[in-house]
């Protein structure tokens, strides 16, 4: 009898975040230790109209207002990635090609895949269009033991489940 895996709950912690940029040979990806955000919803239009129906104790020739709900445009959130901060600059590069203007030269595209617990590929989703909003390391104290954390917020066009 064949093994029906449907229903494994896939554990957070086994991810792979993959996103290429150009001009570099620093790896990026799969070097993530958080990545939040990933959130595709719609939006909600609720249109408001008045039936000619007569309504009340003596019938009042007065319409009825009904309130209908349809749905209306599709939305992805921004993403937040977090790393431990290295010696590459390939993330505030990226950041500041942006804010230089090289606004639609630098979108890209990229997968978040999740592993189930024998380390096999069982989920996969893509975001596309992504670039980066905001760029943020953590804070520093002089007698702290943590680690520094590079953290960047993507814009994303479109985020979707393929796997």
């Amino acid at each position: 009898m064949a093994e029906d895996k449907s229903y494994e709950v896939i554990a957070s912690s086994r991810f792979y975040l993959e996103i290429h940029l150009d001009g570099s040979d620093d790896r990026i990806d799969g070097y993530f230790m958080d990545c939040q955000g990933f959130k595709r919803s719609q939006e909600v239009v609720e249109l408001c109209e008045v039936t000619p129906q007569k309504w009340g104790k003596n019938g009042t020739p007065r319409g009825r207002m009904v309130r209908v709900k349809m749905p209306g445009n599709m939305k992805s959130e921004n993403i937040i990635l977090k790393r431990g901060m290295t010696l590459s600059k390939a993330m505030w590069d990226w950041f500041t090609a942006v804010e230089a203007g090289k606004w639609s030269e630098q979108r890209r595209d990229g997968d978040l895949t999740l592993y189930d617990q024998a380390a096999e590929e069982s989920v996969r989703f893509r975001f596309s269009g992504a670039w980066p909003v905001s760029y943020k390391i953590s804070d520093v104290k002089a007698d702290s033991k943590e680690f520094e954390i590079e953290e960047v917020e993507l814009s994303v066009d479109e985020f979707k489940r393929v796997k």
